[in-house]
Protein backbone atom coordinates (compact mmCIF):
# COMPACT_ATOMS: atom_id res chain seq x y z
CA UNK A 1 0.00 0.00 0.00
CA UNK A 2 2.79 2.39 0.38
CA UNK A 3 3.92 4.18 -2.53
CA UNK A 4 7.70 3.67 -1.58
CA UNK A 5 9.40 1.12 -0.35
CA UNK A 6 12.43 3.53 0.57
CA UNK A 7 10.64 4.35 3.84
CA UNK A 8 10.34 0.54 4.62
CA UNK A 9 13.99 -0.04 4.29
CA UNK A 10 15.67 2.90 6.95
CA UNK A 11 15.71 1.09 10.09
CA UNK A 12 12.31 1.68 12.46
CA UNK A 13 10.84 0.24 15.48
CA UNK A 14 8.76 -3.06 15.34
CA UNK A 15 6.26 -3.19 17.97
CA UNK A 16 6.53 -7.07 20.28
CA UNK A 17 4.26 -6.38 23.01
CA UNK A 18 1.62 -3.73 24.59
CA UNK A 19 -0.31 -4.09 27.96
CA UNK A 20 -2.72 -1.90 29.13
CA UNK A 21 -3.63 -2.85 33.50
CA UNK A 22 -6.01 -0.96 35.24
CA UNK A 23 -7.15 -0.75 38.95
CA UNK A 24 -9.42 -3.41 40.52
CA UNK A 25 -11.65 -0.68 41.55
CA UNK A 26 -13.86 -1.13 39.42
CA UNK A 27 -17.32 0.86 39.51
CA UNK A 28 -20.75 1.61 36.93
CA UNK A 29 -20.53 5.54 35.77
CA UNK A 30 -24.19 6.45 38.26
CA UNK A 31 -22.10 4.92 41.29
CA UNK A 32 -18.83 7.71 40.59
CA UNK A 33 -21.77 10.17 39.58
CA UNK A 34 -23.64 10.00 43.32
CA UNK A 35 -20.23 9.43 45.33
CA UNK A 36 -19.14 12.52 43.28
CA UNK A 37 -22.17 14.78 44.09
CA UNK A 38 -21.68 13.89 47.89
CA UNK A 39 -18.17 15.15 47.84
CA UNK A 40 -19.21 18.54 45.86
CA UNK A 41 -21.26 21.60 45.88
CA UNK A 42 -22.25 21.47 42.25
CA UNK A 43 -25.69 20.55 41.57
CA UNK A 44 -26.55 17.32 41.33
CA UNK A 45 -28.49 17.80 38.70
CA UNK A 46 -26.00 19.42 36.52
CA UNK A 47 -23.07 17.00 37.69
CA UNK A 48 -25.70 14.12 36.16
CA UNK A 49 -26.25 15.35 32.92
CA UNK A 50 -22.43 15.96 32.32
CA UNK A 51 -21.81 12.38 33.51
CA UNK A 52 -24.18 10.91 31.37
CA UNK A 53 -23.12 13.08 27.82
CA UNK A 54 -19.62 11.85 28.58
CA UNK A 55 -20.94 8.48 27.21
CA UNK A 56 -19.09 6.58 29.79
CA UNK A 57 -20.88 3.37 31.39
CA UNK A 58 -17.90 2.63 33.68
CA UNK A 59 -14.37 3.10 35.36
CA UNK A 60 -11.27 1.44 37.03
CA UNK A 61 -10.34 4.35 39.72
CA UNK A 62 -7.32 3.98 41.60
CA UNK A 63 -8.92 4.18 44.98
CA UNK A 64 -12.23 2.51 46.23
CA UNK A 65 -14.70 5.57 46.18
CA UNK A 66 -15.36 6.28 49.74
CA UNK A 67 -11.58 6.88 50.11
CA UNK A 68 -11.38 9.50 47.99
CA UNK A 69 -13.41 11.84 50.72
CA UNK A 70 -9.77 10.99 52.78
CA UNK A 71 -7.61 13.16 50.38
CA UNK A 72 -8.23 16.38 51.97
CA UNK A 73 -4.35 17.51 50.28
CA UNK A 74 -2.62 17.37 47.67
CA UNK A 75 0.34 15.59 49.85
CA UNK A 76 -2.23 12.87 50.52
CA UNK A 77 -3.34 12.56 46.69
CA UNK A 78 0.05 12.70 45.37
CA UNK A 79 1.40 9.83 48.06
CA UNK A 80 -1.77 7.70 46.35
CA UNK A 81 -0.23 8.27 43.09
CA UNK A 82 3.16 7.12 43.66
CA UNK A 83 1.87 3.93 45.53
CA UNK A 84 -0.53 2.98 43.35
CA UNK A 85 1.26 3.77 39.95
CA UNK A 86 4.15 1.74 40.80
CA UNK A 87 2.28 -1.17 41.39
CA UNK A 88 0.34 -0.46 37.81
CA UNK A 89 3.53 0.06 36.26
CA UNK A 90 5.58 -2.85 37.37
CA UNK A 91 2.32 -4.65 36.77
CA UNK A 92 2.24 -3.46 33.14
CA UNK A 93 5.58 -3.95 32.39
CA UNK A 94 5.70 -7.80 33.28
CA UNK A 95 2.92 -8.07 30.85
CA UNK A 96 4.42 -6.44 27.78
CA UNK A 97 7.84 -8.38 28.25
CA UNK A 98 5.61 -11.54 28.71
CA UNK A 99 3.95 -11.17 25.43
CA UNK A 100 6.95 -10.06 23.86
CA UNK A 101 8.60 -12.94 25.00
CA UNK A 102 11.87 -11.26 26.88
CA UNK A 103 13.41 -10.92 30.14
CA UNK A 104 13.87 -7.75 32.07
CA UNK A 105 17.58 -7.52 31.49
CA UNK A 106 17.15 -7.01 27.81
CA UNK A 107 15.11 -3.49 27.82
CA UNK A 108 18.12 -0.97 26.86
CA UNK A 109 15.95 2.21 26.86
CA UNK A 110 12.73 2.91 29.14
CA UNK A 111 10.64 6.05 28.47
CA UNK A 112 7.86 6.70 31.49
CA UNK A 113 5.14 9.24 30.70
CA UNK A 114 3.12 10.78 33.53
CA UNK A 115 0.94 14.14 33.81
CA UNK A 116 -0.82 13.01 36.92
CA UNK A 117 1.29 13.43 39.96
CA UNK A 118 4.87 13.77 40.70
CA UNK A 119 8.06 12.21 42.24
CA UNK A 120 11.78 12.25 42.96
CA UNK A 121 13.44 10.02 42.18
CA UNK A 122 11.01 9.82 38.98
CA UNK A 123 9.02 6.61 38.84
CA UNK A 124 10.94 5.38 36.17
CA UNK A 125 14.11 4.43 38.60
CA UNK A 126 11.85 2.94 40.89
CA UNK A 127 9.68 1.03 38.23
CA UNK A 128 13.47 -0.29 36.55
CA UNK A 129 14.51 -1.57 40.01
CA UNK A 130 11.01 -3.22 40.51
CA UNK A 131 10.72 -4.79 37.80
CA UNK A 132 14.13 -6.10 37.46
CA UNK A 133 15.81 -4.00 34.26
CA UNK A 134 19.42 -4.05 34.08
CA UNK A 135 21.13 -1.20 36.43
CA UNK A 136 22.83 0.76 33.39
CA UNK A 137 19.23 0.88 31.00
CA UNK A 138 19.08 4.39 29.64
CA UNK A 139 16.03 6.28 31.52
CA UNK A 140 13.83 9.17 30.19
CA UNK A 141 11.26 10.45 32.37
CA UNK A 142 8.57 12.71 30.57
CA UNK A 143 5.77 15.23 32.12
CA UNK A 144 3.33 17.52 30.94
CA UNK A 145 2.79 15.64 27.59
CA UNK A 146 -0.99 14.06 29.07
CA UNK A 147 -3.13 12.86 26.74
CA UNK A 148 -0.87 12.48 23.84
CA UNK A 149 2.05 11.04 25.96
CA UNK A 150 1.19 7.90 24.66
CA UNK A 151 1.52 8.36 20.94
CA UNK A 152 4.83 11.02 21.65
CA UNK A 153 6.25 8.03 23.87
CA UNK A 154 6.11 5.51 20.72
CA UNK A 155 7.41 7.95 18.30
CA UNK A 156 10.27 8.74 20.53
CA UNK A 157 10.89 5.59 21.12
CA UNK A 158 11.18 4.87 17.28
CA UNK A 159 13.90 7.95 16.82
CA UNK A 160 15.89 6.34 19.64
CA UNK A 161 15.18 2.54 17.47
CA UNK A 162 16.34 3.94 14.34
CA UNK A 163 19.62 5.03 15.72
CA UNK A 164 20.29 1.72 18.10
CA UNK A 165 18.50 -1.08 15.66
CA UNK A 166 19.37 -3.93 18.02
CA UNK A 167 18.34 -2.66 21.10
CA UNK A 168 15.24 -2.81 22.96
CA UNK A 169 13.13 0.15 24.35
CA UNK A 170 10.22 -0.14 26.54
CA UNK A 171 7.41 2.33 26.95
CA UNK A 172 5.72 2.77 30.23
CA UNK A 173 2.88 5.19 30.96
CA UNK A 174 0.62 5.49 34.06
CA UNK A 175 -2.52 7.94 34.33
CA UNK A 176 -4.38 8.38 37.89
CA UNK A 177 -7.00 11.03 36.44
CA UNK A 178 -9.25 10.70 39.38
CA UNK A 179 -6.60 11.51 41.99
CA UNK A 180 -6.47 15.26 40.57
CA UNK A 181 -10.05 15.88 40.53
CA UNK A 182 -10.75 19.25 42.87
CA UNK A 183 -13.90 18.45 45.56
CA UNK A 184 -13.67 22.32 45.69
CA UNK A 185 -14.19 23.44 42.14
CA UNK A 186 -17.69 23.60 40.51
CA UNK A 187 -16.59 24.71 37.11
CA UNK A 188 -17.84 23.15 33.85
CA UNK A 189 -14.50 21.65 33.41
CA UNK A 190 -13.80 19.70 36.73
CA UNK A 191 -17.54 18.11 36.21
CA UNK A 192 -16.62 17.37 32.83
CA UNK A 193 -13.64 15.72 33.99
CA UNK A 194 -14.88 13.92 37.12
CA UNK A 195 -17.37 11.79 34.72
CA UNK A 196 -14.82 11.28 31.26
CA UNK A 197 -11.06 10.74 33.08
CA UNK A 198 -10.19 7.15 34.49
CA UNK A 199 -7.08 5.44 35.52
CA UNK A 200 -4.79 2.80 34.32
CA UNK A 201 -1.22 1.70 33.23
CA UNK A 202 0.13 0.37 29.80
CA UNK A 203 3.58 -0.84 28.70
CA UNK A 204 5.04 -1.41 24.80
CA UNK A 205 7.76 -3.54 24.34
CA UNK A 206 9.51 -2.49 21.03
CA UNK A 207 12.80 -3.18 19.22
CA UNK A 208 14.57 -1.98 15.85
CA UNK A 209 13.59 -5.51 13.73
CA UNK A 210 11.12 -7.66 13.69
CA UNK A 211 7.48 -9.22 12.75
CA UNK A 212 4.68 -7.29 13.41
CA UNK A 213 3.02 -3.81 13.76
CA UNK A 214 6.18 -1.42 12.43
CA UNK A 215 6.34 2.10 12.78
CA UNK A 216 7.22 3.51 9.06
CA UNK A 217 6.64 7.30 10.06
CA UNK A 218 5.99 9.83 12.54
CA UNK A 219 5.12 13.71 13.46
CA UNK A 220 4.76 15.88 16.05
CA UNK A 221 2.60 18.93 15.88
CA UNK A 222 2.55 21.98 18.10
CA UNK A 223 -0.26 24.63 18.18
CA UNK A 224 1.03 27.98 19.05
CA UNK A 225 -1.43 30.15 21.27
CA UNK A 226 -3.66 27.90 22.26
CA UNK A 227 -2.46 26.82 25.96
CA UNK A 228 -5.44 27.68 26.90
CA UNK A 229 -7.13 24.27 25.54
CA UNK A 230 -6.47 21.93 27.79
CA UNK A 231 -3.77 21.51 30.58
CA UNK A 232 -3.48 21.74 34.52
CA UNK A 233 -3.40 25.09 36.45
CA UNK A 234 -0.91 23.63 39.01
CA UNK A 235 -1.35 25.42 42.81
CA UNK A 236 -1.66 24.25 46.33
CA UNK A 237 -5.13 22.41 45.69
CA UNK A 238 -2.47 19.82 43.09
CA UNK A 239 -4.19 19.91 39.63
CA UNK A 240 -6.39 21.78 38.31
CA UNK A 241 -7.98 21.45 35.17
CA UNK A 242 -8.29 23.32 32.36
CA UNK A 243 -10.43 22.18 29.44
CA UNK A 244 -11.89 25.22 27.02
CA UNK A 245 -15.16 24.13 25.00
CA UNK A 246 -13.39 25.18 21.96
CA UNK A 247 -11.43 22.47 21.97
CA UNK A 248 -13.64 20.14 19.55
CA UNK A 249 -13.77 23.11 17.29
CA UNK A 250 -10.50 23.65 16.88
CA UNK A 251 -10.17 20.05 15.89
CA UNK A 252 -12.65 20.07 13.50
CA UNK A 253 -10.38 23.03 11.55
CA UNK A 254 -7.08 21.94 12.19
CA UNK A 255 -6.45 18.40 12.92
CA UNK A 256 -7.70 16.50 9.28
CA UNK A 257 -5.53 18.85 7.18
CA UNK A 258 -2.35 17.95 9.15
CA UNK A 259 -3.23 14.64 8.93
CA UNK A 260 -3.82 14.31 5.22
CA UNK A 261 -0.67 16.49 4.84
CA UNK A 262 1.17 13.58 7.03
CA UNK A 263 0.09 10.80 5.14
CA UNK A 264 0.27 12.52 1.81
CA UNK A 265 3.94 13.08 2.77
CA UNK A 266 4.09 9.44 3.05
CA UNK A 267 2.54 8.29 -0.49
CA UNK A 268 -0.92 7.88 1.01
CA UNK A 269 -4.35 9.37 1.40
CA UNK A 270 -6.85 8.62 4.42
CA UNK A 271 -8.90 6.39 2.13
CA UNK A 272 -5.76 4.36 1.84
CA UNK A 273 -5.54 3.95 5.51
CA UNK A 274 -7.19 0.37 6.94
CA UNK A 275 -6.94 1.03 10.06
CA UNK A 276 -7.31 4.19 12.94
CA UNK A 277 -5.81 4.19 16.51
CA UNK A 278 -7.35 7.61 17.91
CA UNK A 279 -7.14 8.38 21.54
CA UNK A 280 -10.80 8.69 22.87
CA UNK A 281 -10.67 12.31 24.37
CA UNK A 282 -14.60 12.17 24.28
CA UNK A 283 -17.55 11.83 22.40
CA UNK A 284 -16.97 15.75 20.33
CA UNK A 285 -13.84 15.08 19.65
CA UNK A 286 -14.16 12.18 18.21
CA UNK A 287 -17.12 12.76 16.17
CA UNK A 288 -15.56 16.40 14.79
CA UNK A 289 -12.30 13.78 14.16
CA UNK A 290 -14.29 11.31 12.75
CA UNK A 291 -16.71 13.96 10.38
CA UNK A 292 -13.10 16.00 9.37
CA UNK A 293 -11.56 12.58 8.12
CA UNK A 294 -14.79 11.12 6.80
CA UNK A 295 -14.65 8.11 8.48
CA UNK A 296 -17.14 5.23 8.30
CA UNK A 297 -18.69 4.52 12.11
CA UNK A 298 -16.71 1.36 11.67
CA UNK A 299 -13.30 3.12 11.38
CA UNK A 300 -13.49 4.16 15.26
CA UNK A 301 -15.58 1.58 17.07
CA UNK A 302 -12.58 0.63 19.23
CA UNK A 303 -11.84 4.02 20.10
CA UNK A 304 -15.81 4.50 20.96
CA UNK A 305 -15.75 1.37 23.33
CA UNK A 306 -12.48 1.93 24.98
CA UNK A 307 -14.20 5.41 25.89
CA UNK A 308 -17.68 3.77 26.65
CA UNK A 309 -15.94 1.36 28.92
CA UNK A 310 -13.33 2.71 30.57
CA UNK A 311 -13.46 6.57 30.26
CA UNK A 312 -10.32 8.94 28.78
CA UNK A 313 -7.61 7.37 30.22
CA UNK A 314 -5.60 9.98 29.16
CA UNK A 315 -2.05 8.65 27.75
CA UNK A 316 -2.63 5.33 28.51
CA UNK A 317 -5.71 5.28 26.45
CA UNK A 318 -4.36 5.14 22.69
CA UNK A 319 -2.03 2.77 23.82
CA UNK A 320 -5.15 0.73 25.11
CA UNK A 321 -6.65 0.85 21.99
CA UNK A 322 -3.59 -0.06 20.16
CA UNK A 323 -3.71 -3.61 22.53
CA UNK A 324 -7.53 -3.94 21.27
CA UNK A 325 -6.64 -2.92 17.80
CA UNK A 326 -6.33 -5.68 14.99
CA UNK A 327 -5.27 -4.18 12.11
CA UNK A 328 -5.62 -5.44 8.54
CA UNK A 329 -2.68 -7.51 7.21
CA UNK A 330 -0.43 -5.37 4.99
CA UNK A 331 -2.42 -2.13 5.15
CA UNK A 332 -1.20 0.94 6.88
CA UNK A 333 -2.80 2.61 10.31
CA UNK A 334 -2.93 5.59 11.90
CA UNK A 335 -2.50 6.78 15.16
CA UNK A 336 -3.15 9.49 16.47
CA UNK A 337 -3.50 11.61 19.83
CA UNK A 338 -4.12 14.79 21.10
CA UNK A 339 -2.56 16.41 24.20
CA UNK A 340 -1.95 20.43 25.81
CA UNK A 341 0.08 22.52 23.98
CA UNK A 342 -1.93 22.27 22.44
CA UNK A 343 -0.55 19.07 20.20
CA UNK A 344 -1.12 16.21 17.90
CA UNK A 345 1.18 13.29 17.67
CA UNK A 346 0.52 11.08 14.29
CA UNK A 347 2.26 7.93 13.66
CA UNK A 348 2.32 5.67 10.16
CA UNK A 349 2.42 1.77 11.06
CA UNK A 350 2.05 -0.95 9.02
CA UNK A 351 0.59 -4.78 9.98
Amino acid sequence: MLASGSQRQKPGMHIWGVRTVLPDHRYEQEEITEAFARLTAADEGLLKRFHTATGVTGRNLALPLDDYAKLQSFGRANDAYVEIALDLGERAIAGALDKAGLPPGKVDHLVFCSTTGLAAPSLDARLAQRAGLREDVKRVPVFGLGCAAGAAGLSRLHDYLRGWPDQVALLVCVELCSLTVQRDDTSVANLIASGLFGDGAAAVVAAGHGDGREVVATRSKLYPGTEHLMGWEVGEHGFRIVLDAGLPEFVDQVLAGDVVAFLADNGLTPGQVGTWICHPGGPKVIERLAGALELSPEALEVTWRSLREHGNLSSVSVLHVLQETRGRKDQPAVLLALGPGFSAELLLLHW
